[in-house]
């Protein structure tokens, strides 16, 4: 179970994510969860969004590079340390976590977090067997 998150290759200048954002909204396509790291030069930009195959023949119609990578999305009761309870299991399984963001879900009660992890099939399994929620789309 996992979630196609897209990667997009973007200069680090005024005006370029919002160049990208504005190109996905003439398009009506729902940005279901983002996060921005940056360079001197250039940004990557991953996005989960409802439709990542339409969203890959946008981007690269417009230009940009882009990339399709597995991620995991994990629901959390939301209270302090429930994060901590999934990497524990991720750590106890010998799984490393290469990044990580949070999102804002539709669901009141829970948090949501995705994670990059160097074996998603073992991270998957890990969590599931601790009976850690993951998402299989973001609503």
């Amino acid at each position: 179970m996992y979630i196609t998150q897209i990667s997009v290759f973007i200069e680090n200048k005024p005006g370029r994510l919002c160049e990208v954002t504005e190109l996905l909204s003439n398009h009506h396509i729902d940005l279901r969860a983002m996060c921005l790291a940056d360079t001197a030069d250039f940004g990557i930009l991953r996005i989960i969004v409802n439709d990542p195959d339409t969203v890959v023949e946008i981007l690269r119609n417009a230009g940009l590079t882009v990339r399709l990578t597995k991620v995991l999305g994990v629901a959390l009761p939301d209270h302090p340390g429930a994060l901590s309870s999934v990497l524990t299991v991720l750590r106890d399984s010998g799984i490393a976590v290469e990044y990580a963001y949070a999102f804002i879900a539709r669901v009141e009660s829970r948090a949501s977090v995705i994670l990059k992890v160097g074996s998603i099939e073992a991270a998957a399994s890990a969590l599931e067997q601790a009976n850690v929620t993951l998402l299989g789309t973001i609503e």
